[in-house]
């Protein structure tokens, strides 16, 4: 049985003010739901504060994105090594956003998800198709592309300790979401091609659903199969519509 993972990915989004606010909201509502992981990945500035106001309590949290160094000449950059001394558990990587606004490339990608699990970190590999993508029915072809690319690197058996977030991109702040068994179909379909290079490793590791999951859609969302909780964009800022998504994970 997979463990639920509720994740919220606060993006470029939060003040000092906000911040302790949702923190102090999800506490309870991360306590009642002892079956499921709660986390929120916010903007690297706030790690020191999310770290102080997470002590004792359920939630987890980690870093939306770190560099493939540990440490050198590289200004702007953080470090997978800083970022586990903060406390992280978790780092996103190859988020879409990181791949087409920042041009991350699938050899980038892989990259920094072997220096995040060196440091200890469990990364959360982001993976999906464009808008163009979908609609040309390259899917299948796109998601096992960029799995591929880091089984080549890291090895099958590097996702017994790593989160897999589907994110189909043509879903993200567009208000549209995949069905849930459209979700459902390529969530089945990322098991598959992992369950060709290792069936017990696939049988074990999350598969978040990253598009657009939000509190009207995410039970139907997280009834299916193969869908083991959501990697959350905008209603992880909302302290109601986040609780609601949990608690719909802990049924």
């Amino acid at each position: 049985m997979r463990q639920p993972l509720i994740m919220g990915n606060w993006k470029l989004n939060g003040t000092k003010a906000s911040v302790e606010a949702l923190i102090n909201g999800l506490k309870a509502p991360a306590a009642a739901a002892a079956n499921v992981e709660v986390a929120v990945c916010p903007s690297v500035i706030f790690l020191g504060q999310v770290e102080q106001l997470t002590a004792g309590s359920a939630i987890k949290f980690g870093s939306q994105d770190a560099d493939l160094h540990t440490a050198g000449a590289f200004t702007g950059e953080n470090s997978p090594v800083m970022l586990k001394e903060f406390g992280c558990k978790y780092a996103l990587v190859g988020h879409s956003e990181r791949r087409t606004l920042h041009a991350e490339t699938d050899a980038v990608v892989a990259a920094k998800y072997v220096a995040i699990q060196a440091a200890g970190l469990i990364p959360v590999l982001c993976i999906g198709e464009t808008l163009e993508q979908f609609e040309a029915n390259e899917t299948n072809a796109v998601v096992e592309a960029q799995l591929k690319a880091v089984i080549d690197v890291a090895g099958i058996e590097s996702f017994a300790n790593a989160v897999v977030a589907y994110e189909p991109v043509w879903a993200i702040g567009t208000g549209k979401t995949a069905t849930p068994e459209i979700a459902q179909t390529v969530h089945a379909h990322i098991r598959a091609y992992l369950a060709g290079f290792n069936a017990a490793v696939a049988a074990k590791v999350q598969v978040l659903y990253g598009g657009s999951m939000n509190a009207a859609n995410a039970a139907e969302l997280l009834a299916q199969t193969d869908i083991d909780g959501g990697l959350i964009g905008g209603a992880s800022l909302k302290v109601e519509d986040f609780s609601t998504i949990i608690a719909a994970a802990a049924k």
